[in-house]
């Protein structure tokens, strides 16, 4: 039976230093939220792990903070550290403004949507605080995979996270789905 069939995706989660990688994906995996989390694999210390991390990745999220100008003004260099290091063409992006729950937005949201289509990115705003846009965010990434023909294959192993519609809720997106 085709259901009973495991996928394993590799997705990147990449972006500046405090954009909110690590929260976006707790807030997804595991329904959860730290606002002291930190993030860690964006720290120099890692950067020798830099090639095998991009590696064979299928999909990646870009992660910029819109309430920090900087974070979205170094997209740039995020996206030519991906095609130096990115083994696949095909390789689905996904551009996230994360935190739009705060006030003091810097970066509004048809900047992003500009760069996103420049760059030929899914987009899409949210804020893993409240949990707007992130279940969309993944769904939309994956969706978009699995709709790319040979850029995924069946697996027989592997941990990963299982969507179905169960998990959809009728309307997840609620607006903040902006695909390009």
């Amino acid at each position: 039976m085709e259901d009973d069939i495991l996928t394993t995706l590799k997705i990147l989660i990449i972006g500046e230093s405090g954009v909110g990688k690590s929260s976006l994906l707790l807030r997804f995996t595991d329904d959860t939220f730290d606002p002291d989390q930190a993030d860690t694999a964006g720290q120099e210390r890692f950067r020798t792990l830099t090639p095998s991390y991009y590696r064979g990745a299928q999909g990646v999220i870009l992660v910029y903070d819109v309430t920090r100008q900087e974070t979205f003004t170094k997209l740039d260099n995020w996206l030519n550290e991906l095609e130096t290091y990115c083994t696949r063409n095909d390789l689905v992006k996904m551009l996230v403004g994360n935190k739009i729950d705060r006030e003091n937005r810097e970066v509004e949201r048809p900047e992003g949507l500009k760069f996103a289509r420049k760059h030929s990115m899914l987009f899409i705003e949210s804020s893993a605080k409240t949990r707007d846009g992130v279940q969309c965010a993944f769904e939309e990434l994956v969706e978009k995979i699995i709709q790319t023909p040979g850029l995924w294959q069946s697996e027989k192993h592997g941990r990963g996270v299982q969507l179905t519609d169960e998990d959809a809720g009728g309307g997840t997106c609620g607006g903040y789905c902006s695909l390009v």
